[in-house]
């Protein structure tokens, strides 16, 4: 039937306008032209703290000198590296202190909150934010002293009565364990991208959980690598002093395992993350372990073919002092100005401004061990692995460490020198510090 109400009419008019503008504005901003996901936030890489930024490109990766132990380990090759960031110093003892006190509060918070002290825990912040893991008061509500308290944290935590030394009430480090997963993204490639389910179910996967990788481990350092270390040397002062002790806080961590490095790698990913996405920004790349050709090209500064990070050829400068931190002419270890390691920031740094990557401690890389992998390794981004298991030949378990420490002499020092230590030992003389892939090409593409 005919509508003759002109108001109506009006009406039909405006709700067809108005639903074909809905419909079309769908996608109005595009107009039919392919734009791109809109809407998407605009991002830039901020510097990480403490962190300094090493850019893309190519060096002569290998031996600028002579082999001297004739160990037939390095060639000179040519490799291209992508831009990253590298910690400036090495990471501290009390660097590595806050990790372990986050793991140790932790298991404090699992204890006490399987136990029914949740009011012991500082569940906000500052700002009245949730936190995504609670604090342990330590300050107000948390009193190691109540007879309570105690008899839930020592069977899990602390040391048993008749264990302890003077009769001081001290946590047992083997209970300081740290749970942590990552990616095993080669293992995850070599699936076939055209047949992925038939060839995962010949090797027996069903999904992607197979390349999931969990580990726990113990991540208090070995205090007492300075005694095993050497026989017949009195090293008992840094053992009971040099992690704990407010003297030696900007020196670097040693005692620490491969795996340990790794896993305060990740920890540390997982703190930067968990903060990112309070703040309701995106993800940065993990902080993780440099590989050989990243440590070796950051240790070279921009001197392409130089031996020492400061250049070269010598050790010591125009006034005649030592430039690093290792063990001097036929042993006299106060010579270079140190005796065993010290401050992370001492002596100059090197044109990237990254300290002490010659001398004071070794340190850890990514990358496995092997005589030939300089052979195999391509090269770009050059990059090694085996990710060793605990029933593997101990050959198979070699990290590569760099940069040579206090107790070596001059010839590990060079860029270029690599040597090799076990993933579940710690020493006296190794160290390490983080890497993080650069977002993007590098600094000013985004301008």
């Amino acid at each position: 039937m005919k509508n003759n109400n002109p108001i109506s009419y009006i009406k039909y008019i405006l709700t067809l306008f108005v639903i074909s503008t809905l419909i079309s504005s769908c996608d109005s901003s595009s107009q039919g032209n392919l734009t791109g996901v809109e809407g998407r936030q605009i991002w830039y890489q901020a510097d990480p703290y403490g962190m300094l930024y090493i850019p893309m490109g190519s060096f002569v990766m290998g031996p600028s000198d002579q082999d001297a132990p004739y160990s037939h380990t390095t060639k000179a090759k040519t490799v291209s590296v992508q831009a990253f960031y590298m910690d400036q110093t090495e990471i501290t003892n009390n660097e590595y202190r806050q990790f372990v006190f986050w793991v140790r509060d932790s298991i404090m918070h699992q204890i006490l909150g399987n136990s029914g002290y949740e009011d012991h825990l500082i569940t906000e912040d500052y700002y009245g934010e949730p936190l995504e893991i609670p604090r342990i008061n330590w300050d107000e509500d948390i009193d190691l002293e109540d007879p309570e308290v105690m008899q839930v944290l020592e069977p899990e935590l602390y040391f048993a009565s008749h264990e302890r030394f003077k009769n001081r009430r001290e946590i047992d480090p083997d209970y300081l364990q740290y749970s942590y997963s990552w990616i095993d993204y080669k293992d995850a490639a070599r699936k076939s991208p055209t047949n992925k389910g038939d060839k995962l179910r010949q090797r027996g996967i069903e999904d992607r959980s197979v390349f999931i990788k969990t580990d726990i481990i113990p991540i208090y350092p070995d205090t007492l690598c300075w005694i095993h270390d050497f026989t017949y040397s009195y090293n008992e002062p840094m053992t009971k002093m040099y992690f704990s002790h407010p003297a030696y806080d900007e020196y670097p961590v040693v005692g620490v395992s491969w795996k340990q490095a790794r896993a305060f790698s990740i920890w540390r990913t997982d703190l930067m993350n968990s903060y990112l996405s309070s703040v309701g920004s995106s993800w940065v790349h993990d902080f993780r372990l440099p590989t050989e050709s990243e440590w070796e090209y950051a240790a070279r500064g921009g001197l392409d073919q130089s031996p020492y990070p400061w250049g070269g050829p010598y050790i010591r400068n125009l006034q005649g002092c030592f430039l690093g931190n290792f063990k001097p002419l036929r042993g006299n270890y106060i010579d270079d100005g140190g005796f065993h390691t010290v401050k992370a920031t001492s002596y100059s740094a090197n044109d990237y401004g990254l300290y002490c990557m010659a001398g004071n401690v070794s340190e850890w890389t990514s990358n496995a061990f092997d005589e030939s992998s300089y052979d195999i390794s391509h090269d770009l981004n050059m990059d090694y692995v085996y990710e060793a298991k605990d029933d593997d030949l101990p050959v198979l378990k070699r990290k590569v460490i760099r940069g040579g420490s206090w107790k070596d002499v001059g010839y590990f020092m060079q860029t270029s020198s690599r040597a090799y230590e076990y993933q579940d030992t710690g020493k006296c003389y190794i160290g390490f510090r983080n890497v993080q892939t650069y977002l993007g090409r590098s600094k000013g593409d985004d301008l």
